[in-house]
């Protein structure tokens, strides 16, 4: 697909990896609707980036917010053929910490965020892009999870953001087989280490400490890199049912 005829809903857009795909994918012609629980953030991006841009609030765990935000996307941009899903919260905490064993509801909350929040995304979108007229190739649409490399080699202090990135991973395959009678693909990606609002709240030594760890380039990544990522996957059809790591040949150690 041209990506000057992406009509993107970027979840988790009003700051960090989200900010930068919607920022991106708007320079390359495409219309964007950033989706945030942080209004004021979201609407200050959607603003920074222009016309192509526009915000909607919404908490992704709530499913009929969910769809209600959906169709309002599709009706704001004439259709959905691209979802990107960047909300998601760290989550980490031991198992067995300081003041005792980690709460139940606590791994709850990361769950509902980064897993089901994202599968509550895809079904709302998936439903609207199966009524999108077919490409050449019988295409109608595309969904992006934003998976991690600690789905792979998490961390101490990691089991319950781990946990989420590796089943959104682990949901790829099989969304991608049965959106394929509809022409919608599914992808993840695996972010290593980024700059994000997080990281960059961090003093410059940690900052240094964490992109010493990179292989190569010996540096954090940057958003518009996942961004140009989401635009290889978006015109490449044959990128489907698959997670790509982005990471710099990092391989997380246990702490």
């Amino acid at each position: 697909m041209d990506i000057r005829a992406a009509k993107a809903v970027v979840t988790g857009g009003a700051s960090g990896l989200g900010a930068g795909v919607g920022r991106y994918l708007a320079s390359r012609g495409a219309q964007v609707t950033l989706v945030d629980l942080q209004a004021d953030a979201g609407q200050k991006t959607a603003a920074d980036i222009g016309p192509a841009a526009r915000f909607i609030q919404c908490d992704v765990t709530q499913e009929a917010a969910v769809e209600k935000t959906m169709q309002a996307a599709a009706d704001a941009m004439g259709g959905i053929n691209l979802l990107v899903n960047c909300a998601g919260i760290i989550g980490a905490g031991r198992v067995l910490g300081r003041n005792g064993p980690m709460a139940g509801d606590f791994f709850t909350k990361v769950i509902h965020v980064n897993l089901i929040g994202t599968f509550l995304c895809d079904k709302a979108a998936a439903s609207l892009m199966q009524h999108n007229a077919p490409n050449e190739d019988g295409e109608r649409g595309l969904l992006i999870h934003t998976s991690s490399v600690a789905a792979f080699e998490g961390q101490i202090g990691q089991a319950a953001y781990s946990a989420t990135k590796a089943a959104l991973a682990g949901m790829t395959l099989p969304l991608a087989r049965e959106f394929a009678a509809f022409g919608i693909r599914v992808m993840s990606i695996a972010p290593g280490i980024f700059h994000t609002p997080m990281v960059g709240g961090m003093t410059p030594e940690v900052q240094a400490s964490l992109a010493s760890q990179i292989p190569f380039p010996k540096r954090l990544g940057q958003a518009e890199e996942y961004a140009r990522l989401v635009e290889s996957i978006f015109t490449i059809p044959m990128l489907n049912g698959e997670t790509i790591r982005l990471d710099g040949a990092i391989r997380m150690q246990p702490k």
